[in-house]
């Protein structure tokens, strides 16, 4: 396999252009339901359903902009390597990277905006909507792009014919939240209700992929009186802190024991943590294994069998690397978030590990060997 840069980036965000869902849901049935950008108070914000949100999140293109932490007001203030694949392909030049691994923004981070909404018919409108408009003008544009669906959350037999479909027009990933409970009145996450999902992204050979950040009741409230700066940098700072939870209960639920052949990616997950989570995850289970009435592997095993960690600038988890599993991290430049080295991820790979520390097959391991594999590609991306 051959890359011009070296690089695959597993967790890169679109910001969705409003005619995303104004072109593709019909404004006769939906009338103002449908997710659009309105006027307030001199500024844009989104409306959907008939509750607003931000126009893009906090620092969610803050690597474009001159003050990292600022938030556009505007659509006219976003810049079009946010929305506009041609203008991506030549941002992800300047940092070199080869193949970008798609994530929404206004859809939510894992998909949640739609999962809040009560009206199952509309979400599944708004997820189609998205599903088709990144493999339309995404992926279509070029295959440097992989795109990953949303699914709506319920009920479930909708749920796997979405994925079913939006996987046979070139979907290779699988966004979802990894608490639909904490979202609206839905079963536990770790119910066998869901193993049909996790049983057709076994089936089709895609990763199922748990994003930080898409549950803000996980995350430690920020103080208001803080600065705007400070409170993006602490948004930061908590997301993978929060996806400790979601890690460990995956590594719990038992879903991966039903589900031997599932992939499950811990999307900007950070990776330094993970290996003292693994080693916890081990010490309580062997503590435990009597009760559990069980004969399944160590948490651990199941990890490095089936799960992925992102790192970003992990020096730290670089140096774990050994112990966490080489097979089992991924890379990720973040882009547009405020929090991505663009355009200097090579510095932040160098950074992290570096040529005269490790072996140049480790490094492009982390960098393309598992994300290619786990993706299925080839080198006619390159």
């Amino acid at each position: 396999m051959q890359f011009k840069y070296g690089l695959i980036s597993v967790d890169d965000h679109v910001v969705e252009h409003p005619r995303v869902w104004e072109e593709r849901l019909s404004k006769a049935k939906w009338g103002d339901r449908i997710p659009h950008v309105e006027q307030s108070n001199g500024t844009e914000r989104w409306v959907v359903d008939g509750q607003t949100l931000p126009l893009t999140g906090r620092g969610s293109v803050g690597a474009l902009l001159s003050d990292r932490a600022a938030s556009p007001a505007h659509w006219s203030d976003i810049p079009p390597q946010a929305y506009d694949p041609s203008e991506r392909l030549k941002a992800m030049d300047a940092d070199g990277v080869d193949v970008s691994v798609l994530y929404p923004t206004v859809a939510g981070m894992a998909g949640e905006t739609f999962g809040r909404l009560q009206d199952a018919e509309l979400e599944l409108a708004c997820v189609q909507a998205y599903n088709d408009w990144l493999v339309e003008e995404w992926a279509s544009a070029s295959p440097r792009f992989v795109a990953q669906c949303l699914a709506p959350l319920a009920p479930v037999e909708v749920v796997v014919d979405e994925i079913r479909r939006a996987v046979g027009k070139g979907h290779r990933g699988v966004i979802f939240p990894a608490t639909p409970m904490l979202l609206r009145e839905l079963p536990h996450v770790n119910e066998q209700v869901y193993d049909p999902i996790w049983a057709v992204c076994e089936e089709l050979q895609v990763p199922v992929c748990f994003h930080s950040g898409s549950s803000e009741r996980l995350e430690f409230p920020l103080y208001p009186e803080l600065s705007p700066a400070l409170q993006a940098a602490l948004s930061v700072v908590n997301r993978p802190l929060a996806a400790i939870s979601v890690f460990s209960n995956v590594l719990y639920s038992h879903i991966l024991v039903r589900h031997p052949g599932l992939k499950v990616v811990f999307a900007e997950s950070s990776l330094g943590w993970g290996a003292y989570e693994l080693e916890l995850a081990d010490h309580e289970f062997e503590r435990q294994r009597l009760h559990l009435d069980t004969g399944e592997a160590r948490p651990s095993e199941l990890f490095r069998r089936q799960c992925y960690l992102t790192g970003c600038f992990d020096r730290a988890g670089i140096d774990l690397r050994g112990y966490i599993g080489l097979n089992n991290i991924l890379w990720e430049t973040n882009f547009p978030q405020a929090s991505s080295p663009w355009p200097r991820s090579w510095d932040a790979i160098e950074t992290s590990f570096p040529k005269s520390e490790v072996p140049d097959a480790e490094r492009r391991q982390v960098l393309v060997g598992n994300a290619a594999k786990l993706y299925g590609l080839s080198e006619s991306v390159a």
